[in-house]
């Protein structure tokens, strides 16, 4: 990150809003906290501008500073085989998921419109008149991860990464200190050619399976410009949010079909 960049933050500053802001400074950047949900004048369409911000947010300021914002296809883990898994992960609707009779773990693929839980059926899942019948939602086997890991990937290798919970709580510790960390990086290998975009964050773990035995598994893929970083390098993140969300025109082929598509937001 050259200190002709500006990193913009959501008025929403988090701990690794903070961390980042910190990271970009000691590069000499320039780092601008939006107050509103929306772009001043003065700095739309800012030369060299990058976000960190939740998608709700994204979606309201990146066409005003003209970014690009890469993330992984909405259906990317029900692709994956079920070896990379451990479980079924099905692609379909709310409207679809609302149908379901038996417990599952539904949860929208890149954005945060309703929560992500195990639902005891699709009864209890938010009705059209809050998220609308076509949402797209991931609806997976309930399992449970007795440890998982954050991971910032930057063309298909691991720059830094973190454990961030044990059995469910948390329990955050750098990559670099865990006993797991080579196993880690050797099941991190496996996603390769798996149709992720160039930067993305990747969470992992071993799933429990008192009957089967235990296994490696992704648990998600999501969003760098919008991830916690947990007790990974700030400094190495900051480089995949940066390439992960940077003025669109600088976006080659490979990535043009990882693009967030922006919603034309319309001022008064």
């Amino acid at each position: 990150m050259s200190t002709h960049r500006t990193l913009f933050l959501s008025p929403r500053v988090t701990a690794t809003g903070h961390a980042f802001a910190d990271a970009a400074r000691r590069r000499g950047a320039h780092v601008e906290t939006l107050r509103e949900w929306r772009v001043p004048g003065p700095l739309r369409r800012t030369a060299g501008a990058s976000l960190y911000a939740g998608p709700l947010f994204a979606d309201a300021v990146a066409g005003e500073l003209g970014l690009g914002l890469l993330e992984a296809p909405e259906d990317w883990l029900a692709r994956l085989p079920r070896e990379l898994t451990l479980r079924d992960v099905e692609f379909t609707t709310i409207a679809q998921a609302r149908r379901l009779r038996r417990p599952a773990f539904v949860k929208p693929p890149n954005d945060k419109s309703f929560p992500a839980r195990v639902y005891p059926d699709g009864s209890g899942l938010p009705g059209p008149d809050a998220v609308e019948d076509t949402e797209p939602v991931l609806v997976s086997d309930i399992v449970s991860f007795a440890v998982e890991y954050r991971l910032f990937l930057l063309d298909g290798e691991v720059r830094t990464g973190s454990r961030y919970a044990t059995r469910g709580g948390l329990d955050v510790a750098p990559l670099a200190a865990d006993p797991h960390r080579a196993e880690v990086l050797a099941f991190a290998e496996r996603l390769a050619g798996t149709g992720l975009p160039s930067a993305v964050v990747v969470d992992v773990g071993v799933i429990d399976r008192p009957v089967d035995g235990s296994g490696w598994a992704v648990v998600e893929a999501n969003a760098a410009w919008a991830s916690g970083h947990y007790a990974c390098d700030a400094d190495t993140a900051l480089d995949v949010v940066l390439h992960a969300a940077r003025p669109e025109a600088e976006f080659g082929t490979a990535d043009r079909g990882f693009l967030r598509p922006v919603p034309e937001v319309v001022r008064d």
